[in-house]
């Protein structure tokens, strides 16, 4: 089947969800017009349909290839990924002094959705480019930014994050990569990293790698971590190409999934040395990295969004075309589709709701991202800064966890047939998968969610979450509407269970912070589902209230409700794991004993 981008859905999402509109409202986004959201994607669905879609398949099974340091792409990337930067796509959210269009942020979370949903692969590749961009602009020096970032922004070059090495992953402090400065005030690096996305390949003609390393007498661990750009190519005085630099792929992965992806192990300096150019100041290279971290994992969060809407649109086309069994109550010899059958229905609602409650959660996210930069106020761009703080592990690890869930379920509905690659579903579980390890594994964002951001303000961000979501509740509550059900009730006790597990989590940080450590998971878990399902009945609401949306309201009040009365309503448990499962964890050492 081929994607079809969910329009209405992607768009009451980011207007009511996600709240667009009523930051326009407040005049937060200067003057944009929301309608405009509407063609961009319009727009951007055509081009991935007709053009990212095809070559999903082809990716995946023709992979990349290397050779004499020179990596090659599956056929029709380069010539889809020229189509596409021409088109002006990688210049959607990225600065207008250097050609870029300065769009919301929530629209290009918007369009990378969909290339994601359309081939995940190839949306990799822009998402490394849009970090090498923000790093730059925000911490490079003039001279830097005029020679590399408008080729950056038009996406006629592509960047890469090369932190990762053999003994430090998560522990980037370990890194081993050194500098070295030059008399004529560049860098030398010498060093090696694995696991680098888009490490090299064939689309552009030169590629800006943003490398981590080490100079002589950092201090120890992250405090002595520095940032450097390193080309593929140096550039000359007139912005030509010039001699290729010492920084080469010399290995590929062969991997579970994202096989059009290239992977790569990078050497650097094996003959003498990368040159590399100094970004922000020595010694602070967190610091530079850390200034895209949000929107670095609202990205991966919204790829679980894309594959997981593309899993769920093949498992219900296949729900209606398969035929198995009859409906309750039927006769006769002739078959049902799968569709009528109560569990198939189960599946595919769990899949439809999953999606649409990350969705929300990751526009929610970038809109916040969006207003602690575009507000005038000082104090309304401090407080969006810390909602976007407390959103973004949601986003990531919900998105992404639930990502793998819907690809799971979507193999199910096709029974035996998707356990077949013929049939596509076994890609998006392959696919899908890698994403909750990258850019910080979910692990990692539950500890962030609970030692910094619930813990760095003792809880202040969370409290403010919870009362606009509170607001939501008393709203549905206030409806008396019989088609929302139990839903206003469940999702009230959601946002108590939350409430006291924040509070109760607090208390740990201080006293006992291996037991908060260890409830991390489970209260990610339990605060984005009660957003989550806060924000659908905000859209259902929204729905029922807009004449353009008034024949497609009942089924957001539908799903509504399912994901209150399915999901959410898990709130407890998930609360008593949090508070009664720490001493289990931390005495499993008889169960783990080697």
């Amino acid at each position: 089947m081929t994607y079809r981008t969910p329009i209405a859905d992607m768009l009451l999402s980011l207007n009511h969800g996600g709240g667009l509109l009523a930051a326009i409202k407040a005049g937060h986004y200067n003057g944009f017009d929301p309608d405009f959201s509407a063609a961009v994607i319009e727009e951007a669905g055509r081009f991935a349909s007709d053009v990212l879609d095809p070559l999903n398949r082809t990716g995946d099974q023709k992979g990349v290839q290397l050779a004499n340091g020179e990596v090659t792409c599956a056929p029709g990337w380069p010539e889809a990924y020229k189509r596409w930067s021409e088109a002006g796509w990688n210049a959607v959210s990225a600065p207008e002094a250097y050609g870029g269009q300065g769009l919301p942020l929530a629209v290009h979370a918007m369009c990378n959705e969909i290339w994601s949903a359309a081939n995940i692969a190839f949306g990799l590749c822009p998402l490394l480019t849009s970090g090498a961009i923000e790093a730059l602009d925000a911490h490079g020096t003039e001279e830097l930014k005029q020679i590399y970032l408008a080729k950056l922004v038009s996406g006629e070059w592509t960047g890469t994050m090369q932190l990762t090495e053999p003994q430090a992953g998560t522990d980037v402090g370990a890194l081993r990569t050194r500098a070295e400065k030059q008399a004529d005030g560049s860098y030398r690096l010498y060093g090696s990293k694995i696991f680098i996305t888009y490490g090299d390949h064939d689309m552009t003609d030169n590629i800006v790698h943003l490398v981590l390393a080490r100079l002589p007498g950092a201090p120890a661990g992250t405090k002595g971590i520095t940032l450097f750009l390193v080309p593929k190519f140096l550039v000359n005085a007139d912005g030509s190409l010039g001699a290729r630099n010492d920084i080469f792929a010399s290995g590929l992965e062969h991997k579970l999934g994202m096989h059009a992806s290239p992977t790569c192990t990078m050497s650097i300096g094996d003959k003498d040395g990368a040159v590399g150019y100094l970004i922000g100041e020595e010694n602070s290279g967190m610091a530079c990295m850390f200034t895209m971290m949000n929107q670095a994992r609202l990205n991966v969060g919204i790829e679980g969004v894309g594959i997981a809407e593309r899993a769920y649109q093949q498992a219900l086309a296949y729900a209606h075309d398969r035929k198995q069994g009859r409906a309750i109550g039927e006769k006769g010899e002739r078959s049902d589709p799968i569709i009528v059958h109560p569990d198939v229905k189960r599946n595919l609602m769990l899949m439809r709701g999953m999606t649409a409650a990350a969705r929300s959660i990751c526009y929610a996210t970038a809109v916040a991202i969006d207003i602690s930069h575009r507000a005038s106020e000082e104090s309304v761009r401090t407080k969006a800064a810390a909602r976007a703080a407390l959103l973004t592990p949601l986003a990531k690890a919900f998105s992404t966890d639930i990502a793998n869930e819907v690809a799971a379920l979507g193999v199910q509905v096709h029974g035996g047939m998707g356990f077949i690659e013929e049939t596509g579903a076994a890609q998006y579980i392959r696919d899908a998968r890698i994403l909750t390890i990258y850019e910080g594994t979910n692990g990692i964002q539950a500890v962030d969610l609970v030692m910094r951001k619930l813990g760095a303000d003792k809880g202040a961000a969370m409290t403010d979450l919870l009362d606009e979501l509170s607001g939501i509740v008393a709203k549905v509550e206030a409806s008396n509407d019989p088609a929302f059900g139990t839903a206003g009730l469940r999702l009230h006790e959601a946002l108590n269970a939350v409430e006291r597990a924040s509070k109760w989590l607090l208390e740990k940080i201080a006293t006992a912070p291996n037991d908060a450590l260890a409830g991390a998971t489970p209260y990610l878990r339990l605060v984005a589902s009660a957003t989550g399902g806060c924000l659908l009945a905000r859209e259902a609401l929204a729905a029922q209230g807009d004449e353009a949306l008034h024949n497609e309201a009942a089924r957001y009040v539908a799903l509504a409700r399912f994901f209150a009365e399915t999901i959410v309503v898990q709130a407890n448990a998930l609360e008593r794991s949090v508070i009664d499962g720490a001493d289990t964890i931390n005495n499993a050492a008889a169960v783990l004993a080697g």
